[in-house]
């Protein structure tokens, strides 16, 4: 080995304090450079899984905030469809009841119609009563060319109309 060394011209001295320096330099690059490197390649993969983590809960609390507002849209539909419901049925009841109410009025219009037609109807039988009894007075008074007195006139009327 020592025909090797010298035939490399290779100096044991200067080997060792090659080696020495190597390891120095591997030393120092190990806590000034591998070291912190490896810190902040560890802190940034943490960093990347808790942002995955985040993402992660942040898509499902997404998905279920979606659920949740399909329901509670779906819950204020049928809470809507209800509403409308009950307002049809409502206005539908006062449709009804406004169209008894019409005809009751409607129905005691006429009949107070029918009321005031009676009574002018009995009015003007009364008139035409008087007028026939003076008529038929001043037809007999002219028959008979004498008159004879009210009180026998009026009986004689009453009888007359009577028939």
């Amino acid at each position: 080995m020592d025909t090797i060394i010298e035939a490399f011209h290779v100096d044991v001295k200067l080997l060792i304090a090659q080696a020495f320096n190597f390891a120095i330099v591997f030393v120092v690059l190990y806590f000034f450079v591998l070291k912190p490197l490896t810190k902040v390649m560890n802190d940034r993969t943490k960093k990347i899984e808790k942002s995955l983590e985040d993402a992660k809960r942040i898509d499902d609390k997404l998905i279920k905030t979606e659920e949740d507002y399909k329901k509670v849209i779906a819950d204020a539909r049928k809470e809507a469809e209800g509403i409308m419901e009950k307002a049809n049925q409502y206005a539908e009841k006062k449709k009804q009841e406004a169209i008894v109410k019409a005809r009751e009025e409607i129905g005691q219009v006429i009949n107070d119609e029918k009321a005031k037609i009676q009574q002018e109807k009995a009015k003007v039988l009364k008139e035409i009563k008087a007028e026939v009894a003076d008529l038929v007075t001043s037809s007999v008074a002219k028959v008979l060319e004498e008159k004879v007195d009210n009180k026998v006139d009026k009986e004689i009327i009453k009888k007359s109309l009577k028939k």
